[in-house]
């Protein structure tokens, strides 16, 4: 997947633009990463400090290296700065399958910057990977990233009882899934 490159396509929409990271992008990374109602239901806990996310970008860079994930940062056109993230990890070009996950900074909820970036990865996914199968898991709880994954096809398929601990809780995961065959491009 991708081989040869030695950074991710930048991936256009009508209002942002899905690019590579860099060094310029640790401050909006520790800004999107150091929020707690952000990070509420992510794999790990707010950040704290700079360096967390600086080696948040050094282990995105490593990890496109081995072709093992796929982390766009998202920007608004009109000023270039991130305000989210989009992930494809755990790909597996022999079974043709990727995980998806999404973040975005608190000041731009609302505003569907979400969904159209999400919206783009996916057919990033289906059309330049050739993959057959995306998923994502989502606490229950977060109901607006659920809509997100629903509003765009993709499918409950299972309800996973105390996946993880996080922020001394124990949450549970609902899964989802989207075939490429049932995938509505522009949907």
């Amino acid at each position: 997947m991708l081989t040869g490159a030695s950074t991710l396509p930048t991936l256009e929409t009508p209002r942002l633009r899905l690019r590579w990271m860099t060094e310029a992008d640790i401050p909006a990374l520790f800004e999107l990463f150091s929020h707690p109602e952000v990070t509420r239901y992510w794999s790990w806990s707010a950040y704290t400090e700079r360096a967390q996310a600086e080696k948040l970008l050094g282990n995105i860079h490593e990890a496109f290296a081995e072709r093992s994930l796929f982390q766009w940062g998202f920007a608004r056109r009109e000023d270039d700065r991130i305000i989210g993230t989009c992930t494809l990890s755990d790909l597996s070009g022999q079974h043709r399958r990727a995980s998806l996950g999404y973040a975005l900074n608190r000041a731009h909820w609302g505003h569907g910057y979400g969904r159209e970036a999400v919206a783009r990865v996916v057919e990033f996914g289906f059309i330049s990977l050739e993959l057959h199968r995306l998923e994502a898991d989502v606490d229950p709880r977060n109901t607006s990233s659920m809509q997100v994954l629903e509003g765009l096809g993709f499918q409950r398929e299972g309800y996973q009882r105390q996946r993880y601990f996080l922020n001394g809780e124990i949450q549970d995961a609902v899964l989802y899934g989207l075939l490429r065959p049932e995938w509505r491009p522009g949907a």
